[in-house]
């Protein structure tokens, strides 16, 4: 099987390609928002170090989320076009399981749950829980405070992930089974399961696949220098004119 594997939920811009479960070729990037220029790119690299063509693919493996709505919006549509013009299935692999797995694969002794945490602004993450079978629990959108997973803690290890759990590791750290682990993630962690999934036959709906926001998108305010200014001049001007007419008809009324 071959297979290409994007990763673009976070800051990082990850894409890798396998065959036959052995990754071959890998290309990653920390920048920021640098998905858009990166991600086509690396696509075209990895196939030239491979000498691999795209007409091999048996398939395309995306990151679905939660994360960055623009950088899932980048992946999913490069993956969609591929799988489109060559006719093949698309994949894909939850975020937060992709960082778990990867971490798991670098830790085969550890045998406790590993959380993986996405910044999601302020002081809130998108978490989750996983042992080595898989989820324990679900995905959810989580403002960190002190204790709040000191239930899970109570019961045995948990190792914290990601950028978020970098952000948030003073709150939570005083617990004895509290551990953290720099654990970037990466298009890799997705290699096993997309295999699975496309063995077994399961695959997405190209036209109609979604990723998984979690959260509505927010737009940011404009910062174009001179629009405010020039949006108040409009509604001066507008509310002279209103005047003007109101005038016109009062004399209009007298007559």
């Amino acid at each position: 099987m071959t297979i290409l594997l994007l990763e673009t939920a976070t800051t990082v811009c990850s894409a890798a390609l396998s065959v036959d479960g052995a990754i071959v070729a890998l290309r990653e990037s920390h920048e920021p928002n640098a998905h858009s220029s990166r991600l086509s790119v690396f696509i075209q690299e990895l196939f030239a170090e491979s000498h691999l063509e795209m007409r091999q693919l048996d398939g395309v493996c995306v990151s679905s989320g939660p994360g960055s709505y623009t950088g899932l919006r980048i992946g999913v549509s490069s993956a969609k076009g591929i799988c489109y013009a060559l006719g093949i299935p698309l994949l894909s692999v939850p975020t937060l399981q992709n960082m778990a797995n990867r971490y798991f694969e670098l830790h085969p002794d550890y045998k406790g749950l590993v959380c993986p945490m996405i910044d999601a602004r302020r002081m809130e993450c998108y978490t989750g829980f996983y042992n080595r079978q898989g989820e324990v629990r679900e995905t959810r959108a989580e403002i960190i405070e002190p204790g709040i997973y000191d239930a899970w803690l109570d019961e045995g290890e948990v190792t914290f992930i990601g950028d978020g759990a970098e952000k948030t590791q003073p709150l939570l750290s005083t617990h004895r089974n509290a551990h953290y682990a720099d654990c970037s993630v990466s298009a890799v962690g997705m290699v096993h399961l997309a295999e699975q999934q496309l063995a077994a036959g399961r695959h997405e709906d190209v036209a109609y696949f979604e990723p998984f926001y979690l959260k509505d998108f927010v737009a940011k305010k404009s910062v174009v220098h001179g629009l405010k200014a020039e949006s108040g001049k409009r509604k001066a001007e507008s509310g002279e004119r209103k005047a003007e007419s109101g005038k016109r008809k009062a004399v209009s009324g007298e007559r």
